[in-house]
């Protein structure tokens, strides 16, 4: 078994009516199956109410299956005795860093998490400085986090996550409030935990251009996988991605545009340097 399994997930959100009584139900999550690897980047795709985020909340316990198990490093979500530790294993990411972030100066924040966990005094400050170090943050240290941009201010909120020692971090779009500035920091400090310090991420993302470095693809569409594979394999197929109202990065659609024109291009170019060596390769 990986570090993250889920087996034939349900979940169904509950609507009351004014007495309490249950007046719909919406499933969010149909019969989902996952496992996931130690080490690996997976990357989480869907467009707005495939699922997606609602997947992420069950990897940290904050959602409990209707149907079907979620496993976090062998422990099951649905022991309530076992998600404190379940938390510790998988960190979560949010959007908004500001929902994060507490502390009033940088360093306190990132020690914050292991503080609450029992950590020794000195090993906070250990973890503090690797941490800190881990997403390219160490110069701002004694900052106020208010004045921070965003993508500095997401950087610090992952920094704390990293602090607790997870085994696995899942980011729900945590680039989505960034400008492209703030969004190539963050995905560099994510990919630099995933290659360096072996940490399982799980990112939830519909931003195209963000997944292309990832180990596995998953396309969520109305709570259910419908694609999964390499960035390569996935974005081969043009055709059906748009069918699930997904684009493809913008160069991997220049590709497929100059293929379709009668260039023997082939499919997946997935960066401009591939493109470019494609396209010298026909002279």
């Amino acid at each position: 078994m990986g570090i993250i399994k889920a087996s034939k997930l349900v979940f169904e959100y509950l609507k009351y009516n004014d007495e309490g009584k249950v007046e719909e139900t919406s499933r969010a999550i149909d019969r989902v199956d996952l496992d996931v690897e130690a080490g690996q980047f997976i990357a989480v795709l869907g467009h707005n109410g495939s699922g997606k985020s609602t997947l992420a909340k069950h990897i940290n316990g904050l959602l409990i299956p209707t149907e079907g198990t979620v496993w976090v490093d062998h422990m099951s979500t649905e022991n309530e005795e076992e998600l404190w530790r379940i938390r510790q294993k998988a960190g979560m990411v949010f959007q908004n860093p500001d929902n994060q972030i507490i502390g009033t100066v940088v360093e306190e924040d990132v020690g914050f998490g292991p503080e609450n966990m029992g950590v020794p005094t000195e090993d906070i400050w250990r973890r503090v400085d690797e941490s800190l170090r881990a997403v390219g943050m160490t110069a701002y240290r004694h900052h106020s986090p208010n004045k921070l941009s965003g993508g500095q201010k997401q950087r610090v909120a992952i920094a704390g996550v990293v602090a607790m020692r997870p085994k696995c971090i899942v980011l729900d779009e945590p680039t989505a409030m960034l400008d492209p500035n703030g969004r190539k920091e963050v995905l560099q400090a994510v990919r630099e935990l995933n290659k360096k310090e072996g940490v399982t991420v799980i990112l939830i993302t519909h931003y195209m251009e963000e997944v292309i470095f990832a180990d596995r693809v998953i396309v969520m569409d109305r709570g259910s996988i419908v694609m999964q594979g390499t960035p390569r394999e996935i974005f081969s197929q043009v055709d059906t991605l748009k069918s699930y109202r997904l684009d493809v990065p913008q160069v991997t659609l220049l590709a497929h545009e100059l293929r379709t024109s009668g260039l023997q291009i082939p499919e997946g170019i997935l960066t401009i340097d591939e493109l470019v060596n494609a396209i010298c390769q026909l002279s």
